[in-house]
C-alpha cells in the first residue's frame, strides 16, 4: 500500500465507522428494539457494499475517492445544488426513520422474501455505482468539470446519460422494502423529483462547460431509465 492510499484509509475509515454507528443507533433507537432483523440485514448489506467499493477504488483509483469524499451541501458551488443535496440528505434519513417507525408501530407486514428482494436491489444499486465509477474516474460527488475532462459515452453511459442516478433511484426504491415498510415507499416520488431536479440542473451545467456534451446528449436519448426517460 502506497502512502497516498494509506492516507485515504486514515482519512475515510473514521467517517465510515461513525456513519455506520449512527445508522445502527438511528434504526434501533427509532424502532425501539434491537430485534429488527430487517434493519440489521440492511445495515450489513449497505455497509458491506460501501466498504467493498471504497477499498477497491482506494487501491485502484485513489483520485476518484478524493473527488467523491468532497461531498455535501457545502461542497457544492451552485446555490440550487446546495438545496438539492440538503433535501436528498433529509430524504435518505427519512428512508431510514420511517421504516423504523413502521416496524415499531406495526403499520406494514412485508414478507421475508420481499425484504430480501429489497436487499438484492441494494446490492444491484451498488453494482451500478461500481460500474459507473470504473468507467468514469471523474464521477465526483459534486457537479463540476475538470481540466481535460472527457465525455464518457461507453459502458453504462451508452445506455443513459446519468447511470449513477439510475443506481441511486434503485437504492431509493429498494431501501423501504429491505427495511420492511410499504408506507415508506411513498417517499420515492418526492425523492425522484429532487433527483430529477439535480439531474436536469447538472445537464445544463455540463452542456455549457463540458466540450462534446451536447453531441453526447443527441446520441444518448435517455437520461435515467432506458426506454422511459
Amino acid at each position: 500500500m502506497d502512502e497516498r492510499t494509506a492516507a485515504l484509509f486514515r482519512r475515510t475509515w473514521p467517517r465510515q465507522l461513525a456513519f455506520v454507528m449512527f445508522l445502527a443507533a438511528l434504526l434501533c433507537g427509532v424502532a425501539g428494539t434491537l430485534a429488527y432483523w430487517q434493519g440489521w440485514l440492511f445495515l450489513a448489506v449497505f455497509t458491506g457494499a460501501s466498504i467493498a467499493i471504497g477499498l477497491y477504488f482506494a487501491r485502484h483509483d485513489p483520485a476518484l475517492i478524493e473527488r467523491r469524499i468532497k461531498a455535501g451541501p457545502r461542497a457544492e458551488q451552485v446555490p440550487a445544488q446546495k438545496i438539492i443535496i440538503a433535501l436528498l440528505m433529509v430524504g435518505f434519513l427519512l428512508l431510514v426513520v420511517l421504516p423504523a417507525l413502521d416496524h415499531r408501530w406495526h403499520w406494514s407486514s412485508v414478507p421475508v422474501w420481499l425484504a430480501i428482494v429489497g436487499d438484492a436491489g441494494i446490492v444491484a444499486s451498488f453494482a451500478i455505482f461500481f460500474m459507473v465509477m470504473k468507467q468514469n474516474s471523474y464521477a465526483a460527488s459534486t457537479i463540476r468539470v475538470e481540466a481535460d475532462q472527457p465525455v464518457i459515452a461507453t459502458g453504462p453511459y451508452a445506455l443513459v446519460r446519468h447511470p449513477m442516478y439510475s443506481g441511486a433511484l434503485l437504492l431509493t426504491v429498494s431501501t423501504p422494502l429491505a427495511l420492511g415498510s410499504y408506507w415508506s415507499v411513498l417517499l420515492v416520488p418526492a425523492l425522484f423529483a429532487v433527483l430529477a431536479w439535480r439531474l436536469l440542473d447538472e445537464e445544463r451545467f455540463l452542456a455549457r462547460n463540458l466540450r462534446g456534451y451536447p453531441d453526447y446528449q443527441r446520441r444518448v436519448r435517455y437520461r435515467l431509465v432506458p426506454l422511459i426517460w
